[in-house]
């Protein structure tokens, strides 16, 4: 998968703001947490690395603070940091394990005891496009800071971790981390509430793909998928026009910068 379109990003949108909206129970939006608790909470998720933390409200759907580290990981201004633009520069590929993954927090942190809510901490990684249009992988790590009166999740402090270092790409897994004993859940199955959109790429034009940025030759990739040099040639030109270059130089350089291989 390569891109969506305008329609598929205002579905997931949608969706997702629903399963947030359903996380907290209400849609009052009490105030503010007390700064105690805040940093209670911060030292049970901080690790070690280049990261930003941020308050969510699952109420409003909206950051209510983001720490100006974010220019460090990412490249933006605390201020430019929505829910959207998370969504909107969210991997293709993640997008939909990012939205089935937070439906299936709604769900676990549903049917926990009150007690209990605020003893349990959600992670899994995706990939995050940054500023300079590079993707950077990102760790999220979430828990409750405060509860509505209905006993959902109604804030929320996160911490996002550039983990590029140790991991680009592969398959995000989900895991719910016990706080205070409690047992934890790793590489939990998702719900499915959200599905790919078609990819751009067919899966032997993803392969042809793969070839030209290693800088094979038509002939090298003909001999190699045992194919001719006419079809290489034709896969070629299609894959050029699908991804909208005009030239391999810049088709390499697209497929770099968006993840593609």
């Amino acid at each position: 998968m390569m891109h969506l379109n305008k329609n598929t990003e205002s579905l997931a949108f949608d969706q997702i703001k629903q399963i947030w909206r359903r996380i907290a129970k209400t849609k009052k939006s009490a105030g503010i947490i007390h700064e105690l608790e805040f940093y209670k909470k911060l030292v049970d998720v901080l690790h070690v690395g280049k990261y930003y933390v941020y308050i969510f409200n699952c109420s409003s759907v909206e950051m209510e603070f983001v720490h100006e580290n974010v220019t460090q990981v990412l490249g933006y201004q605390p201020v430019d940091v929505t829910p959207e633009i998370i969504l909107k520069n969210i991997h293709p590929e993640d997008l939909p394990y990012f939205i089935n993954f937070e439906d299936t927090v709604g769900v676990f942190f549903n049917q926990l005891p009150k007690d209990k809510i605020f003893k349990y901490k959600v992670s899994y990684d995706y990939r995050l496009k940054n500023a300079n249009g590079e993707y950077t992988q990102i760790l999220q790590q979430v828990t409750t800071i405060q509860t509505s009166e209905e006993q959902g999740i109604l804030r929320t402090l996160g911490v996002h971790t550039d983990i590029s270092h140790i991991k680009m790409g592969g398959t995000p897994k989900l895991s719910f981390i016990g706080l205070d004993g409690e047992p934890s859940y790793h590489n939990v199955n998702s719900s499915v509430v959200f599905l790919p959109s078609k990819p751009l790429l067919t899966k032997r034009e993803m392969e042809i793909l793969k070839l030209i940025v290693e800088g094979q030759s038509s002939d090298a990739i003909a001999v190699n998928l045992f194919i001719s040099r006419h079809t290489v040639d034709t896969h070629r030109r299609n894959i050029l026009a699908k991804t909208e270059t005009k030239s391999l130089a810049e088709l390499i350089t697209k497929a770099i910068k968006e993840g593609w291989v």
